[in-house]
């Protein structure tokens, strides 16, 4: 009987560990399936090298990711407040409307992979050409459950940390 207590009493502490290993596997778990899906943007602070923080896109941006099962990605983040073409075309804006697009907004899309906590965008096009091209690194800072955070060299200067939240 002492032997039966012993063996239930192993099996019941390794089960207990193979549940907190598992716990801490699916918490810290960053691989291309944990990112499959769509994200909403929900932070996008940039560091400067002065250490001051601001958000890149201002107050209520809206951006969004989506990453597929088979490995492609597409992404768009824009401030709330774009304006209006006056002209009501996007091929006549101003120098001054133009301006403001640019500044106000990135969009971008390709391949993406997962390996030691970096996930890396190679960006096959986009509204910031000097990325056509690139592998862009994103470590991450967090992933928990349907919460990331990465951060990245932002092309403004510094680097920004990004916030996204999974869509249900």
């Amino acid at each position: 009987m002492k032997r039966f207590g012993m063996i239930a009493t192993s099996a019941l502490t390794l089960l207990s560990l193979s549940g907190i290993t598992a716990s801490i596997d699916r918490a810290s778990a960053q691989t291309a399936r944990d990112l499959v899906g769509a994200w909403i943007n929900v932070s996008n602070i940039n560091i400067r090298p002065d250490g001051t923080r601001v958000d890149t896109f201002g107050p209520d941006s809206k951006g969004m990711i989506i990453f597929d099962s088979s490995g492609r990605y597409a992404t768009i983040t824009a401030s709330a407040n774009l304006p209006k073409f006056a002209s009501g075309n996007r091929n006549t804006g101003t120098a001054d409307e133009n301006k403001a697009i640019v500044q106000g907004s990135i969009a971008h899309f390709g391949t993406y992979t997962v390996a030691d906590k970096v996930i890396t965008l190679k960006v096959e096009g986009g509204t910031w050409p000097a990325w056509t091209g690139t592998d862009q690194k994103r470590p991450i800072i967090s992933l928990t459950g349907d919460d990331i955070k990465w951060s990245v060299a932002a092309s403004i200067g510094g680097t920004t940390e990004v916030g996204w939240k999974r869509v249900k």
